[in-house]
């Protein structure tokens, strides 16, 4: 993996104090560890409805590592933690395709609902926050790449999936407005297909699902034709974006998308898998009816804009998807 860069890198003066909700998550404990590495101090509070508490299991004998398995909707609990640090990493949500289908009320509650929780007790207290939020804000837009400022065009209210995207935006309302009517600190920054170890293809996470079938000697499963294309980050460096979001004073009151540029159709990507795990799966092509429900609407392409990103943080180099790949294909072996 390439070295953090110098907007993430220089000399602190003090050790700062975060919160990570959903810290048990994927990117959540990916962020934790580069937060202690750095000399932080960490709070991590995850319900562990998607999370996995192997998944901070290096951390938790750490001095400055603190965690709590509840629920961010537990107002004293939420209370009391956030007057402890200095920031907060909103990450708590529902996350994946599978799941927002499958449980669409606990989607739009924990997505909302925690949201607020969070903006409100910070303002109290005026600490800043970055809310993580999702590119399926962008819904049906056929525009690409999308940028920050661009229209959203959301599906009808029948399709689950769309509930999601519209949960997000309003968290995404939600955070601006309390910068914009309050002067709170606040950062949003939009995850295109964040990829890396300890992400589970459970709910619907593409490349961990491909990489688990290839290992298996199982088809890989491609939805629809194949030829959507998506473009896929590596956690390492999300993870380095939103620290450097975090720390910069000009983000505040702000949108950013987090993705790589570099776009792949999804059965590409699956003959990428079979290439790079050595493996001799076959490709299966599965209706999206099949997978999801007559109710579902894919789009063809998904491709961020990084210009704004790119101003504030080093953005040049980025892992190539081949080596994003065989770290989760590590990941798989050793699990």
């Amino acid at each position: 993996m390439y070295p953090a860069k110098a907007d993430t890198d220089r000399r602190k003066k003090y050790m700062t104090k975060y919160l990570i909700t959903g810290g048990a998550g994927f990117i959540g404990s990916h962020l934790a560890e580069a937060l202690l590495a750095r000399g932080d101090e960490v709070w991590v509070v995850d319900d562990l409805s998607t999370g996995s508490i192997v998944n901070i299991d290096p951390l938790r004998g750490h001095a400055r590592f603190h965690y709590t398995i509840d629920t961010i909707m537990n107002l004293p609990l939420m209370a009391e933690l956030i007057d402890r640090v200095d920031g907060v990493f909103h990450l708590a949500a529902a996350v994946g395709v599978k799941l927002i289908f499958d449980h669409p009320v606990e989607t739009i509650q924990t997505n909302i609902r925690g949201t607020e929780i969070v903006l409100d007790l910070a303002s109290r207290k005026r600490r800043k926050v970055q809310i993580t939020s999702s590119s399926e804000v962008y819904g049906k837009g056929i525009k690409a790449p999308f940028a920050e400022d661009d229209d959203l065009l959301l599906g009808p209210t029948t399709c689950p999936r769309w509930a999601y995207a519209c949960s997000k935006a309003i968290d995404e309302f939600l955070a601006l407005a309390y910068w914009k009517e309050n002067g709170m600190p606040t950062v949003v920054t939009r995850f295109f297909n964040t990829v890396g170890p300890r992400q589970t293809g459970m709910y619907g996470m593409v490349i961990p699902r491909f990489v688990g079938q290839a290992l298996a000697g199982e088809p890989l499963t491609v939805f629809g034709d194949g030829s959507q294309r998506r473009c896929f980050v590596h956690v390492a460096d999300v993870v380095r974006a939103v620290i450097a979001l975090m720390e910069n004073d000009a983000a505040n009151g702000q949108v950013f998308n987090i993705g790589n540029t570099e776009e792949i159709s999804i059965l590409d990507l699956a003959r990428r898998v079979i290439e790079l795990s050595g493996s001799r799966s076959e490709i299966r092509l599965v209706p999206f009816a099949e997978a999801y429900g007559g109710d579902f609407e894919d789009l063809n392409r998904r491709v961020p804009d990084v210009t704004r990103l790119a101003a504030l943080v080093d953005w040049n180099r980025l892992i190539p998807l081949d080596d994003t790949i065989r770290s989760v294909i590590g990941f798989l072996r050793r699990a």
